[in-house]
């Protein structure tokens, strides 16, 4: 890319940047027309959130506006337990393709059932709308008279490993007809094993002949306490549903308890005569979690494995261990053991690389490392490192399509999507997006995510551009959002922003809404536990931990966490991200026996997979994040990957810098919406 390109790129971003505050200061002085009917929206949502009428009193000037339908539709469902068929059907007569409809159609059947009134919930019931009114539907039809059919019937639910309670009264019928039999109660039970569904086993035990039912709880006990199981495998019997129970006890424990699941195997593998598929999975998954525990002998294990028990994984892994003892000549071993489309992964060809180099082989190694360094990935970053060359990074920008953005104006679906967003319900903005846009080509995709975007509804963009051409639309897919603070917050806090940046992109892709398993909340997903104590070491605002949801309050925390990580680890962004993932106590546990180990080797042997590509994903989109915001030099990846106990220093205006460059263009090209991705 050349000077003079850059250097108008951000001048039109500065531009850009500079227009959407002057337009923002101008609506915060002078709300418009639309602004007053969404504060209006606003209002009588929450008022029929409440339920009753008293919402209508504040949405008499809404009847044109294009959510109008959302407010009747909150406050039915609201009273779902007090409304009648009429005002239900009439809703669903008047919106019938809209979504409030089909969630009202939904929680009115699910009160229907509530009730037992099943000629009302038969005459409003239609298929498709899962397990739970799927058994209710058939719990009416029996209330009328009907029978049961196991093929028409049940054959798909009883085909699921476990099963909603509202399935409960029909499976009793469905036994009680004898549609039941033991070989139908026994596929039932092997898909619950596989799929690890001990309450499913459990509670179809009484169902089978009373000299069976030992043996299903025996399968039930390896799923829930594998520990015991093996424990009372020494008296069972060698049949065929106790092999399998051992088996899943064996494995199950080995996840947790490498070495008591050796002991075990020790025992019982004498004493049952396992199937070869049994035992090249029991020795398949000791050897990998020897292996995630680095333990003594595990890259013997892993070599040793019947070719009929190795797997990617196994493969994986056992290069995995080569690396964190820098045996050299096992990881090219390692990676020659892997099929040819494993190997050709990024991450194996870097390591390949390393491994040659570090054997002396140095052109062999330039060449890998130069197919690595032309791709704007972790690897080709840290290969581009290796060469000294600069960053491989061929931005492109979305062609204006002002015909088609009209087109996708008239979509109704769509503008109530850009409404809803707009007046902070996300999650149903979302809804409809997906509905608007299920039938939609990639282009038109791209085009309404870009719009999405001019909007402040970044996350779209970010889902959308995923693939082939796409993924180079940085500017969509890596937004900056300076409004929301990142910026000086992460000044304040003594952190990089292209660092902090990565940390949000790779947490949340911009969704601030955000809410994980864990109840992680947010753009940078912090824990309200965690925010509390955040905000109290740093004097700062807590409201609980709803307010994790507005983005100004979660950056001004994520980012002073993201600190305390930072200082916990000598600065260190890759290993402060890997306790931003993984927590610190496991990876000051990692640290105390692989802490000798060069950053990427360290990298790769992490345990869990999930932080191990958390890391270079986030030290890749601050490589990205400072070239957005820096212009054509980056700090090296190799800067922020320093060596293990050595301090991070803040880059400064005398810090070296990376260059990047398209390798294959000199100037920013634009790509037609009708580029496939």
């Amino acid at each position: 890319m050349s000077v003079s390109a850059s250097s108008r790129r951000v001048a039109r971003a500065w531009l850009l940047l500079a227009a959407g505050w002057l337009l923002a200061s101008a609506m915060a002085h002078a709300a418009g027309p639309d602004d007053a009917r969404r504060a209006a929206f606003r209002q009588a949502y929450a008022a029929a959130q409440q339920g009753g009428d008293g919402w209508r009193s504040l949405a008499g000037g809404l009847r044109d506006y294009p959510l109008y339908p959302y407010l009747q539709a909150a406050a039915l469902q609201h009273d779902i337990q007090q409304i009648d068929r009429a005002s239900v059907e009439s809703y669903l007569a008047q919106y019938p393709d809209w979504i409030p409809a089909a969630d009202l159609r939904r929680a009115f059947l699910l009160e229907l059932a509530r009730r037992q009134d099943w000629s009302t919930f038969l005459a409003l019931y239609r298929p498709g709308l899962g397990d739970t009114l799927a058994c209710d539907a058939l719990q009416a039809r029996l209330a009328g008279g009907g029978t049961l059919d196991f093929e028409r019937d049940l054959a798909a639910l009883w085909a699921q490993p476990n099963l909603p309670d509202a399935c409960d009264p029909v499976l009793a019928i469905a036994h009680d007809q004898g549609l039941l039999t033991d070989a139908r109660l026994w596929t039932r039970i092997d898909r619950a094993a596989d799929a690890g569904q001990a309450d499913t086993i459990a509670s179809l035990v009484a169902w089978l002949p009373a000299a069976e039912r030992a043996t299903a709880q025996q399968l039930a006990l390896a799923l829930r306490d594998p520990a015991a199981a093996l424990a009372a495998a020494s008296g069972w019997p060698d049949g065929t549903r106790q092999r399998q129970a051992a088996t899943l006890a064996l494995t199950r424990l080995a996840r947790r308890q490498a070495s008591s699941a050796d002991d075990a195997w020790q025992e019982l593998q004498s004493r049952f005569r396992f199937s070869e598929a049994q035992r090249n999975r029991i020795l398949q998954t000791l050897a990998l979690y020897h292996a995630t525990d680095f333990d003594d002998g595990a890259l013997a294990r892993l070599i040793a494995l019947p070719a009929a028990a190795q797997t990617d994984g196994t493969r994986e892994w056992r290069v995995r261990v080569a690396l964190a003892q820098q045996d050299w000549s096992a990881v090219l071993a390692g990676l020659d053991a892997m099929p040819a489309s494993q190997r050709q992964d990024g991450e194996w060809q870097y390591f390949r690389a390393r491994a040659l180099a570090a054997l002396g082989h140095d052109d062999e190694a330039r060449q890998l490392f130069e197919a690595q360094a032309d791709k704007p990935t972790f690897f080709g970053f840290l290969s581009a490192d290796r060469l000294d060359q600069p960053y491989a990074i061929c931005p492109l920008t979305l062609a204006d399509d002002p015909q088609r953005e009209q087109v996708l104006l008239a979509n109704p679906g769509l503008v109530r999507a850009f409404e809803l967003y707009t007046v902070d319900l996300p999650k149903l903005a979302r809804r409809e997006w997906t509905r608007a846009l299920q039938d939609a080509d990639p282009a038109t995709q791209r085009i309404a995510a870009d719009m999405a975007n001019r909007r402040g509804w970044y996350d779209r963009a970010v889902f959308t551009m995923s693939s082939g051409d796409a993924l180079r639309l940085y500017d969509l897919r890596f937004p900056l959002a300076s409004q929301d603070g990142l910026v000086p917050q992460a000044g304040q806090a003594g952190i990089e922003p292209a660092w902090a940046y990565g940390i949000l992109r790779a947490e949340s892709a911009w969704m601030s809404d955000a809410q994980s398993g864990a109840d992680a909340r947010g753009l940078m997903q912090l824990l309200p536990a965690t925010a509390a104590l955040v905000a109290k070491r740093n004097g700062l605002d807590w409201g609980g931990g709803d307010t994790l949801y507005d983005p100004a309050t979660n950056i001004a925390l994520g980012t002073r966490y993201l600190a305390q990580m930072a200082a916990r680890f000598n600065g260190s962004p890759w290993l402060a991200s890997a306790a931003y993932n993984a927590g610190p106590n496991k990876v000051e546990q990692w640290l105390a026996t692989r802490g000798m180990l060069a950053p990427d080797l360290f990298v790769a042997t992490i345990p869990y997979r999930e932080t191990r590509e958390y890391v270079a994903r986030v030290m890749a989109f601050s490589v990205i994040y400072d070239w957005r915001l820096s212009g054509d030099t980056v700090v090296p990846l190799a800067n922020r990957m320093g060596p293990i106990g050595q301090p991070y220093a803040l880059p400064t205006a005398a810090t070296a810098r990376r260059a990047v460059a398209c390798p294959t263009a000199e100037a920013t090209p634009a790509v037609a919406s009708s580029v496939s991705p």
